[in-house]
């Protein structure tokens, strides 16, 4: 039998930097709409859990036929750690596989997730989570010094070492394992690049206005065609 896959939707009511960023206007929808529509086209999910302390998330959740599962206070506060929240999201939902699919990551493609999840599957024993990063060709610097490059010889962009930073907009684990390791990326983890379009990432207000300029300008159907 084939071991079934739940994508989990992490909202929460509060917003430091995005006031309501999850149910405020996004174009014609809102980032919880959206993610929800397009997770629902996706091939290779067997339910969608919204988890959220949140009234009125719940409420877009059950107008959009999801499952809820109501996340205890405790686990809402800014104050909790990302392990603690990732452990308790694997310990609340029943699945063999759990994928993490975030609001504030708009773009993703539903062709993204399926390929994602296809390879996932495909590549169960050789490694342990699927993670989506974002390629970094940029000249870093930390205390006074670079970090990836002699600063005596700097290198064109492209002949940069290849980093690659994790953007959350993905994620593929086994529940047991992320159970264990308290974490959403695994001993072993395959990393997938998204390209800068799928890569955004809200975390400002501009970000969101940014988000939302492109998916005007490529719309739903770019998203799930």
């Amino acid at each position: 039998m084939a071991e079934t896959l739940v994508a989990v939707v992490p909202v929460r009511g509060g917003s430091q930097r995005v006031k309501d960023k999850n149910v405020r206007p996004f174009a014609d929808t809102t980032l919880l709409d959206l993610k929800l529509s397009v997770l629902a086209e996706t091939r290779g999910i067997d339910r969608i859990v919204v988890n959220t302390d949140c009234d009125r998330c719940e409420a877009i959740a059950r107008r959009n036929g999801m499952d809820v599962h109501r996340r205890d206070p405790e686990f809402a506060s800014s104050s909790v750690t990302n392990d603690q929240h990732w452990r308790h999201l694997a310990e609340v939902t029943d699945t063999d596989i759990l994928m993490m699919a975030q609001v504030t990551s708009p773009l993703i493609r539903k062709s993204t997730y399926e390929k994602a999840i296809a390879d996932y599957r495909a590549g169960r024993g050789e490694f342990d989570s699927l993670n989506s990063v974002s390629e970094e060709r940029k000249f870093l610097w930390q205390d006074g010094r670079a970090l990836n490059y002699d600063a005596d010889r700097t290198p064109k962009s492209q002949d940069l070492p290849e980093i690659v930073s994790l953007n959350f907009a993905i994620t593929l684990i086994d529940r047991r394992t992320m159970i264990e390791r308290a974490n959403v990326i695994g001993k072993n983890p395959k990393f997938m690049r998204l390209d800068k379009i799928e890569s955004i990432d809200i975390d400002d207000p501009l970000d969101f206005k940014f988000a939302e300029f492109v998916y005007q300008e490529r719309g739903k159907n770019w998203l799930t065609g």
